[in-house]
C-alpha cells in the first residue's frame, strides 16, 4: 500500500497545498509560522508572503492556557494576520512610490505646466525622468536628469523658462 493520493487529488501546483497546523498554517499566498521569541520567554507569529525570502510581518503572539506553549493558530487569526501584513505590505509599496515619484505645479489658469520626476532605481545605473505636461494632459518637455534631482518649484520654473532643455540645470 502507497501513502500517495490518487491523480484526481494531487493539486496541479504542489505548493498550493493548504497547511492549517497549530504552528503553522498556509494558503496559496501567505504563510503563518509560531516561532519561539528569542528575545524572552515569549512566542511571536511571522507573516511571509509566498516567493518572499523574508517575512513581511513579525510580531508577538498570544500564550496558550498553559502558559507555556502558544495559543494555536485558528481561522480567524489566521485571516486578521493576512489582513494585517498585506496592509503593511501596502503601506511600504504606496512609501516607495512616494519616494520615487514628485511632482510639481507651476504657473497659473490656461498656462499651468505639471512637472514630474519619476526616479528609476536601476541597481547599476538609477537615473530620473523629468516630464512636463500643460493643462489639457499634452507633454510639452522630457529629460533624464540624475536621481538625486531636487524637484522644486524653482527648479521646475528654471526648467521650462530655458525651454525645456535636455540636461537641466
Amino acid at each position: 500500500m502507497t501513502d500517495s493520493l490518487p491523480l484526481a487529488d494531487i493539486p496541479e501546483d504542489p505548493d498550493d497545498l493548504t497547511v492549517q497546523e497549530p504552528r503553522l498554517w498556509r494558503d496559496a499566498l501567505w504563510t503563518a509560522r509560531v516561532i519561539k521569541n528569542e528575545d524572552d520567554d515569549g512566542w511571536a507569529v511571522s507573516m511571509t508572503r509566498q516567493g518572499e525570502a523574508e517575512p513581511a510581518l513579525t510580531g508577538p503572539w498570544t500564550m496558550g492556557r498553559d502558559k507555556k506553549n502558544p495559543k494555536p493558530l485558528d481561522a480567524p487569526a489566521f485571516h486578521t494576520l493576512v489582513k494585517t501584513a498585506s496592509e503593511v505590505l501596502r503601506r511600504h509599496e504606496q512609501q516607495l512610490h512616494a519616494q520615487l515619484n514628485k511632482h510639481v505645479n507651476v504657473g497659473a489658469g490656461s498656462e499651468r505646466i505639471r512637472v514630474s520626476l519619476q526616479i528609476v532605481p536601476d541597481e547599476d545605473n538609477p537615473y530620473a525622468m523629468l516630464t512636463a505636461h500643460d493643462e489639457a494632459g499634452v507633454q510639452v518637455g522630457e529629460a533624464r536628469v540624475a536621481p538625486t534631482f531636487k524637484l522644486t518649484g524653482t527648479s521646475a520654473e528654471s526648467w521650462i523658462e530655458a525651454g525645456y532643455p535636455a540636461r537641466p540645470r
